[in-house]
C-alpha cells in the first residue's frame, strides 16, 4: 500500500489590481478520479508579511487542510489549531460572539499558548496563567470555555487522540459574581431622567426600554412590522449589533411581548411623526444614513442618555443596560411572579423546574407589563405638550 507523505505546498506572491502584493499559500488535493488539482488561498500583503518565514507561520493551519487525512503526519501548534477554528467555525457564530471569540485568540491565547504544540497545553498551566490575567472573572470563565471548544475542534478534526478534554479540569473560580453591582433607578430617578431628554426619538427609545426591557441591540433592530397594534403586541425577531443584523441572543429571546395601550400611543405617536414609518423600516431609524440604518447605541448612549443623566444629577453609568436591570428591579418590587419575571425578561437560565413546570398566564404578564408602564410614565405632564393618539390609530385600548 502506498504511503501517505505529509504536504507542505508552497508559497507564491500575487499582484493586485491596486498593485499591492500578496502571498499565496498553493497545495494539491486529490479529486474523484484519483487525480489531483491544485488548490490556493490568499495567505495576507506583503506589507503585514514581510518575510517567507512570517507567511510560512500564517499558513500553518492552512497545512491541516492540505492534509485531512494526515494532520498527524506533523506536529500542530495551539496556533495553527486557533487559527483553523477562526477560519472554519467562527462564520456560523453569531456576529456579537464571534467579535469576543477573535478578540480572546488573538490578544490572549495565541500569544501565550501559539507556539505550544496541542498536546503540551495542560490544565495546570492552563489554570495558573487564567489566574495571573487581569480580567475581570467572567472574561476569565469566558477565555476557558474557548479553550475547551478549541480542544474538541481538535479531537473531531483528529489532530490529537480522542480523549476526556483537559480543560475539564481547569478551575476559574468566581465567574458567577459580579465585580460591581449594576446601577439602577428609582422611579423618581427615571421620572428626572425622562424629564431631560427633550428629543425625539430619543425619549421614546429611553421610554421603550424602560417599559420592556429589550436589549439595546433588540431595541434598535426593531421595525414597524414588529408592532401588532391589533392585539398590543411586540415580536423580538432579530438583533444589531456594530452595524450587523443577527440572530436573537438565545431562542428564548425571540418571544413576544405585550404592548401597554399608553406605550403604544407613545409608539403610534413617534410613527406619525418618523420620516420612516413603512412596514420594513427601522423603528428608530437614523436620518443621517437616510434611514437605512438605526442609530448606533453607544452613539445615543454618549451623546444623549448620558449628558441628560448628568442633568438630572443622577451621576454617572447610566446606560441601556441601566434599563434592563431597573426594568427587573420593578417587577420584583411590584412583587410579579417569578415565572412572570422570567418570561418577560426572555431569560433562558431560570431553573429546569421553573422553566419546564410553570407556566404564566398572558393575562399576568400583561398587567406586569402594565404596571411599568403606568410607573415610567406617570410624571408624563412635566415633559411638555402631550402628544394625543390620532382617533384613526388602529388600537384596542380596553
Amino acid at each position: 500500500m502506498k504511503r501517505k507523505t505529509y504536504q507542505f505546498g508552497w508559497l507564491e506572491t500575487k499582484v493586485r489590481t491596486d498593485g499591492s502584493r500578496i502571498w499565496v499559500y498553493r497545495y494539491r488535493e486529490r479529486d474523484s478520479k484519483g487525480g489531483y488539482v491544485k488548490r490556493s488561498v490568499e495567505v495576507g500583503d506583503m506589507r503585514e508579511y514581510p518575510t517567507e518565514a512570517l507567511a510560512w507561520k500564517r499558513t500553518e493551519h492552512l497545512r491541516l487542510l492540505a492534509n485531512p487525512e494526515n494532520a498527524n503526519g506533523r506536529i500542530v501548534t495551539f496556533g495553527a489549531l486557533a487559527d483553523r477554528y477562526l477560519a472554519e467555525e467562527l462564520p456560523e457564530l453569531r456576529h456579537s460572539t464571534g467579535d469576543s471569540y477573535r478578540s480572546y485568540i488573538e490578544n490572549y491565547v495565541k500569544p501565550k499558548w501559539g507556539e505550544y504544540p496541542i498536546y503540551r497545553v495542560k490544565a495546570f498551566p492552563v489554570e495558573q496563567w487564567l489566574k495571573a490575567l487581569d480580567l475581570a472573572p467572567k472574561t476569565r470563565g469566558h477565555i476557558h470555555n474557548l479553550m475547551r471548544v478549541l480542544i474538541n475542534s481538535a479531537m473531531r478534526w483528529e489532530l490529537i487522540e480522542l480523549g476526556e478534554n483537559s480543560m475539564k479540569l481547569v478551575r476559574v473560580r468566581g465567574t458567577s459574581k459580579r465585580q460591581n453591582e449594576p446601577r439602577t433607578l428609582s422611579l423618581d430617578e427615571c421620572h428626572r431622567l425622562l424629564a431631560q431628554l427633550d428629543e425625539e426619538p430619543f425619549r421614546t427609545m429611553v421610554v421603550l426600554d424602560m417599559a420592556t426591557g429589550l436589549r439595546c441591540s433588540e431595541l434598535l433592530a426593531l421595525q414597524w412590522c414588529d408592532f401588532q397594534w391589533q392585539t398590543l403586541g411586540l415580536l423580538v425577531r432579530r438583533a444589531i449589533v456594530d452595524g450587523i443584523v443577527d440572530e436573537v441572543k438565545t431562542k428564548y429571546s425571540r418571544a413576544g411581548l405585550p404592548l401597554d395601550p399608553a406605550l403604544a400611543e407613545i409608539l403610534w405617536t413617534w410613527k406619525g411623526k418618523s420620516a420612516f414609518n413603512g412596514d420594513s423600516d427601522w423603528v428608530f431609524a437614523s436620518p443621517y444614513h437616510k434611514g437605512e440604518w438605526p442609530y448606533r447605541g453607544w452613539g445615543v448612549q454618549q451623546r444623549r442618555i448620558a449628558p441628560a443623566g448628568r442633568r438630572a444629577e443622577l451621576g454617572s453609568g447610566i446606560g441601556w443596560h441601566t434599563f434592563r436591570h431597573t426594568f427587573s428591579c420593578l417587577l420584583r418590587a411590584n412583587g410579579e411572579d417569578i415565572k412572570v419575571q422570567q418570561e418577560l425578561l426572555r431569560h433562558a437560565d431560570i431553573r429546569t423546574t421553573l422553566n419546564v413546570y410553570t407556566q404564566a398566564m398572558s393575562d399576568q404578564k400583561r398587567e406586569a407589563h402594565s404596571k411599568i408602564v403606568r410607573s415610567v410614565l406617570a410624571n408624563r405632564a412635566n415633559w411638555g405638550q402631550r402628544s394625543l393618539l390620532p382617533p384613526s390609530a388602529p388600537l384596542t385600548t380596553q
